[in-house]
């Protein structure tokens, strides 16, 4: 009786809390695809300013390919470890069509120092 309640007691810690970390495939697919929409729009206004920098898009392009590839994977080690290099040099692009935008805005009004 002890043995199966403690069996039990470890099953249902197991489930509720072992499977909470692992998000399903779709899951993380509409993640992406958030984020990769927002860099697509971010370069795309990056751009505009005529500031978007050289790799911006070459990361965006990288990432896509890995989101690929994590869907393309037959076993989960491959597939997560693509969907976390796709997350990240999206992320990336991200971060530097923002910064281009800033830098954009920096240079429009410059501040002249003189010391």
């Amino acid at each position: 009786m002890k043995n199966t309640l403690v069996l039990c007691a470890l099953t249902l810690i197991l489930t509720a809390t072992g499977c909470a970390w692992w998000k399903s495939d779709s899951v993380k697919k509409d993640e992406y695809n958030r984020l990769a929409a927002q860099a697509e729009n971010e370069i795309k206004l990056a751009n505009k300013t005529g500031f978007l920098w050289g790799n911006t898009e070459k990361f965006l392009k990288e990432s896509k390919e890995a989101m690929d590839a994590a869907t393309a994977a037959s076993d989960r080690a491959t597939r997560e470890n693509e969907y976390s290099k796709a997350m990240k040099l999206a992320k990336k692009a991200l971060q530097e069509a923002k910064l281009a935008q800033q830098q954009a805005k920096d240079n429009a009004t410059p501040v002249a120092s003189y010391k």
